[in-house]
């Protein structure tokens, strides 16, 4: 079975959204200075524009559609908003960003900052989506879905085709899960390679692993530390596509080693990791996945929008 996006449209997507993103870098780091048997390899991409990967996907989506006058509308709960906003701004649009309530002051004062109309949809993101699907029904601006449209998926597989080219001989991936447009992009570009890609989750969030484990994408609770960034109802049904072939398993992990992982990131490297950010180090740092001999392992830092004091302690 095929699946999408695929190397080419990703290759595509990378050349289309290259003069709007930054290339970002990895640390490799000793396993000792996280108190880890392996040595790991980190792309930190919360040194992308707007604070998280999410532009990659934004971008995409922006120059592969027609702008309308009305501009463009998403729901998120903060990290894909400021990257829609960001983008928006840079192509001279406006945009209209819905969050739910949970979405913390840092990442909403990031939206309004690049100048977007911020808009308070619901508790939860499910509530949010649904309120700027109608929004944009009534509008005509362009909807910029988080994870579940073909422009976006192929946007954040970028990630990959980066990693791949500047860690070519990794054998594992971990990288988190919310909605899924991550890692559905970055299993599609490692698709055939060899590499391993895994997803991690909060145990609070479950989405990946409700979906393979029912069949097909299913709601899932939502809560916990990692909700405003991993904390979509269900995954997508394009990277569920892509998910079930190339994904190779997911990894559930507690809050409270999601907070020992942004603690270790800040105390050994002085990275700055939102929760959702530091999810997919947490399984490697708390146990709940093992690297098997011989391992080359590579970890996505995927975000850090968060403030930087509540990493004290």
């Amino acid at each position: 079975m095929s699946t999408f996006p695929n190397q080419a449209a990703i290759r595509a997507a990378a050349h289309r959204i290259a003069p709007h993103v930054r290339r970002t870098p990895l640390l490799h780091l000793d396993g000792s200075a996280l108190g880890i048997d392996n040595d790991i390899v980190l792309k930190l991409e919360g040194l992308q524009a707007s604070g998280s990967f999410k532009p990659r996907g934004a971008f995409n989506r922006m120059l592969s559609n027609p702008l309308p006058p009305a501009g463009v509308i998403a729901a998120s709960g903060g990290n894909h908003g400021a990257a829609v906003a960001h983008a928006a701004r840079a192509l001279g649009v406006p945009a209209e960003i819905f969050v739910p309530a949970i979405t913390g002051a840092a990442k909403r004062a990031r939206i309004e900052s690049y100048g977007a109309r911020l808009v308070v949809g619901g508790e939860a993101y499910d509530s949010a989506r649904l309120a700027s699907e109608a929004r944009a029904a009534e509008t005509g601006a362009l909807l910029v879905h988080a994870y579940d449209q073909a422009e976006v998926l192929a946007g954040q597989g970028t990630v990959a085709l980066e990693f791949q080219e500047q860690a070519p001989d990794l054998t594992h991936l971990l990288v988190a899960v919310g909605g899924g447009g991550l890692i559905g992009g970055m299993a599609a570009w490692y698709a055939g390679s060899g590499a391993r890609v895994i997803g991690i989750e909060p145990e609070a969030c479950p989405t990946l692993a409700s979906a393979l484990r029912a069949g097909r994408p299913v709601p899932a609770p939502v809560g916990g530390l990692a909700a405003d960034s991993l904390g979509a109802k269900q995954v997508g049904a394009l990277m569920f596509a892509v998910a079930r072939e190339h994904v190779a398993g997911t990894v559930l992990v507690p809050d409270e080693a999601i907070r020992a992982a942004q603690r270790r990131l800040w105390d050994a490297a002085r990275i700055v990791a939102e929760p959702g950010g530091a999810t997919a180090l947490a399984a490697l740092l708390c146990g709940a996945w093992r690297p098997p001999a011989g391992a080359r392992v590579g970890v996505l830092v995927c975000g850090a929008n968060c403030d930087p004091a509540s990493l004290a302690g």
